[in-house]
């Protein structure tokens, strides 16, 4: 059995600027910057279980401004390890590339990249659309795609910020990948190779498949949604703990270890 490559995944940080007002009565960066503590603590080069990276899944900012960006950046300066950043509908991608000009993108400008790792090449895509909260993949993004799958054909991991599919919860299927279809025609012909999906936007854990692709999310490292499947006329939300995830991977398997790192409750000998 081949040894474990570790990276973690961390999704919807919804950061405003500093001093703001609550958002859903919480401090989103106060929240990140717990997360990020804990995982230097645990996952640097000391840790217990080291990461090679993160993967932070989208809605970096809740209302994108220039302010909550810079926030952002200086506490994920305090990772220890490389930080892979998406974006969600909360952003904006001008903002974005303002505030992080080093940020890769693709021939088009979109957040795209692809990042090859002893697990598989890593691709992660750009959902944002204009006007609407839920997500998209152009042509451009998906030819994108089709050229990264095609000039490599080991495993593959994919990370994009909206679900293609539809969960329940009535507000979030409203707003998922929109185009979730022309997504499977590009990867249906490497389907064999895709070992997983990851995802955010729904503030939930989750874990699932897609037309035989293994899917999982989490609770952001803010405030959540709810497990509620009644048809309400808003999107309902939580204080559940927030969380993020150590993703250890194997030629062999994927295990998601997902934590809760405000848990207070200790540990204690079995």
């Amino acid at each position: 059995m081949s040894a474990p490559f570790a990276f973690l995944h961390l999704t919807d940080p919804h950061l405003t600027p500093e001093g703001a007002e609550p958002l859903y009565g919480l401090d989103p960066g106060a929240r990140l910057a717990l997360a990020v503590a804990d995982i230097a603590r645990r996952h640097g080069p000391q840790g217990a279980a080291p990461a090679s990276f993160a993967v932070v899944t989208g809605d970096l900012t809740h209302n994108a401004e220039p302010e909550a960006y810079a926030r952002l950046r200086a506490i994920l300066a305090g990772m220890p390890c490389p930080a892979h950043l998406l974006l969600g509908n909360h952003d904006e991608r001008d903002v974005f590339r303002a505030a992080f000009p080093n940020a890769p993108v693709d021939a088009r400008g979109f957040v795209q990249q692809a990042v090859d790792t002893p697990a598989g090449r890593c691709l992660m895509l750009d959902t944002k659309a204009p006007g609407t909260h839920a997500g998209r993949l152009c042509k451009d993004r998906l030819d994108w795609l089709a050229a990264r799958l095609a000039e490599d054909q080991g495993p593959v991991l994919l990370f994009l910020h909206h679900p293609p599919y539809r969960v329940g919860i009535a507000g979030m299927d409203q707003i998922p990948l929109l185009d979730a279809e022309a997504l499977w025609e590009v990867l249906a012909p490497h389907r064999a190779r895709i070992r997983h999906l990851f995802h955010g936007h729904l503030h939930r854990p989750l874990s699932g498949s897609w037309r035989g692709i293994p899917t999982s999310s989490l609770r952001g490292t803010s405030h959540q949604v709810a497990l509620d499947f009644a048809e309400l006329p808003a999107v309902p939300g939580s204080h559940e703990p927030p969380a993020y995830a150590l993703v250890r991977a194997t030629a062999e398997d994927i295990v998601v270890h997902t934590h809760d790192f405000m848990d207070a409750s200790g540990t204690f000998d079995l």
